[in-house]
Formats: C-alpha cells, sequence, structure tokens
C-alpha cells in the first residue's frame, strides 16, 4: 500500500497575533524575513515580532504578517522532507498566495510583492466605502443565501463572502447589512460572529481596486506548477501560469469557496491528508467539519514541524538576540 497523498493548506487573515514570528527565529527559514522586507519595504521581523495586536488588524500589515510565518512554516516543512508527496496545495483567501509559493507558480520574494500590493489595495478600498464582514454560524449556505438576498434588497449591501464549512457562511457588505443579518439570523438558526477585519473583503467593495491589482499580476512572473492550486473563487484544481491573473484578481469580489475546494483536493485530487502550515489552526478546524474521515494537521511551530518529522526540536533563538 503506497503512501497516503499530501495536501498542503495556508491559512488567512484573521490568523495574525502579537509576536506570532516569534517561535521561528532560532529556524534556518529565518533569513526569508529580511529578504521579505527588502522586497516590500517593510520591517518584517519588527511586524512579526513586535507590532501591538491592535496594529496587526490593519489589513496591509496583517496580511503580510500572515504571508510571512506561513512560508516560513513552509521552508521548514520542506527542509524536514514534510512535503514531499504533496499533491497538490490550496490557500484561505491570503493564504492562496503561500500556496502558489509551495507549488513553484511564484518565487517569495514575488508573491511577497503581491501581498503587499493587494493588502494595500484592499486597505485603500476599505477606506472608499465602510463595510465589515461575520460569520452566519449554524444554518445551511441556501438559507444564508436566501437571507443575504432579502437583505440586499431591502436596500442594505450583503453578500456572500466565504462558504467555509457546514454551518458556516461568512457574509461581507454594508454594516447595516451585517447588522441586519446578526438580527435576522434567528429565523435561519444562526448566530452571526463578527469578523474584526477593515472591511467587505471579497465582495463589490472590493472593485474600485481589482483593476489596480490586475496590473500588478499581470508584471509578475508565474512559472508551471509542479503541483495544482485549488483556486477560491471556482475550486478547481490550475497548474498553468496562464490563470492566476484572472483568478487572483476575482478573488477580490467574489466568494471563497473554501469547502468546495477543500472537496477538490480530497475527492479528485486524492488527498487523504491534509496539513496547515502557519499561524493557528482554523483551515484544521473546518477540514474536520468538511472531511471528518480525512487528517488534517496544523503545523504552526517549529517544534510542531519537528515533532511531525520526527527530528530534534528546534532551540530558541540565543538571549541576547532575542531581547534586540
Amino acid at each position: 500500500m503506497g503512501a497516503v497523498p499530501i495536501g498542503l493548506v495556508f491559512p488567512g487573515q484573521g490568523t495574525q497575533r502579537e509576536g506570532m514570528g516569534e517561535p521561528w527565529r532560532g529556524t534556518e527559514a529565518w533569513e526569508l524575513v529580511a529578504e521579505i522586507s527588502r522586497h516590500t519595504g517593510e520591517d518584517v521581523e519588527e511586524l512579526v515580532l513586535r507590532t501591538p495586536a491592535e496594529q496587526l488588524r490593519r489589513t496591509d500589515l496583517a496580511q503580510l504578517a500572515v504571508f510571512t510565518v506561513s512560508v516560513l512554516a513552509l521552508r521548514e516543512a520542506e527542509r524536514l522532507g514534510l512535503t514531499e508527496g504533496a499533491v497538490a496545495c490550496a490557500g484561505h483567501s491570503l493564504g492562496e498566495y503561500t500556496a502558489l509559493v509551495a507549488a513553484g507558480m511564484l518565487t517569495v520574494a514575488d508573491a511577497a510583492v503581491l501581498v503587499a500590493a493587494r493588502g494595500r489595495a484592499m486597505r485603500e478600498a476599505a477606506g472608499m466605502r465602510r463595510g465589515t464582514m461575520g460569520a452566519l454560524v449554524g444554518a445551511g449556505h441556501d438559507d444564508v443565501a436566501e437571507l443575504v438576498r432579502e437583505i440586499d434588497a431591502s436596500g442594505c449591501p450583503l453578500w456572500v463572502a466565504n462558504i467555509n464549512a457546514p454551518g458556516q457562511v461568512v457574509v461581507s457588505g454594508s454594516v447595516e447589512g451585517v447588522e441586519r443579518a446578526a438580527a435576522e439570523g434567528h429565523r435561519i438558526g444562526a448566530k452571526l460572529i463578527t469578523v474584526p477585519v477593515g472591511g467587505a473583503f471579497h465582495s463589490p467593495f472590493m472593485a474600485p481596486v481589482a483593476e489596480r491589482l490586475r496590473e500588478v499580476l499581470r508584471a509578475t512572473p508565474f512559472a508551471r506548477g509542479h503541483a495544482p492550486v485549488v483556486a477560491n473563487v471556482d475550486a478547481e484544481p490550475h497548474t498553468g501560469d496562464d490563470d492566476w491573473v484572472e483568478l487572483s484578481t476575482r478573488q477580490l469580489t467574489h466568494p471563497v469557496l473554501w469547502e468546495r475546494s477543500v472537496g477538490t483536493l480530497t475527492g479528485p485530487l486524492g488527498c487523504g491528508r491534509l496539513l496547515e502550515l502557519g499561524s493557528g489552526r482554523t483551515l484544521s478546524g473546518m477540514i474536520r467539519r468538511i472531511v471528518p474521515y480525512v487528517t488534517a494537521v496544523p503545523l504552526n511551530s517549529p517544534d510542531g514541524l519537528a515533532a511531525a518529522a520526527g527530528a530534534p526540536a528546534v532551540a530558541a533563538a540565543p538571549a541576547a538576540e532575542a531581547a534586540r
């Protein structure tokens, strides 16, 4: 019996936290922090080590911090041989850019430039029109979609933004629309949990900056991947270098089809084990609800990676360096 095919998945915005880079300081991959800083013009070490949690809620900073830690986890997983046998990749929203790195379609430098441009564009769009997001928990997608249509038709712009897992659908749009969804969710047996973001992402509120991101994407060299990446917007696997300008542009204004994407990874692509690389364990929780028969493993620390690989734990950074 052969080895179980592996899929790699990467988290998105919302998994950031203060000091999220600290566990990775003693790893070989840490040198990527300086590279990402060089290509984005941000002090990424400061960002992932010392930036306060409240400041990390800023869209552009949150996205760069999450991307950086995911890339660190990916590089360490590769070094330890944990990604050998990976047959497909996917990422939730922002995480799709790390998935493209993992599949060999983007370099770390090019992906970092795109993430920085995307974060700035989304922050600007959020400043143009105030919006927010909320997760409706406990109701099916069809019921949520109908409630969203009713609220939107009443003059409070609202759309489905993420179809994450059974009983978890995120809505996005005007503050009034999300507040209505919170007030009326009981009609479909749902409770709304506020998503702490700075705008109405994955909705038409992002349309004013979509063309600008498209231009940055067009200037970015994409390579043909050694494994497919399942795209958020259509839940289909893509291996070519000619798809991602349009797919990544559409992702700004269209829903993240995560539940279907996991179905593609574990169905047609045959992944029997999914490794979540990056901060937190949000995706692993969703995956267990979508496909409980598939093993989902959150690898969110160097020690966790070492344990999975049967290697010695990673040494902490020297005290003098840690005090800098």
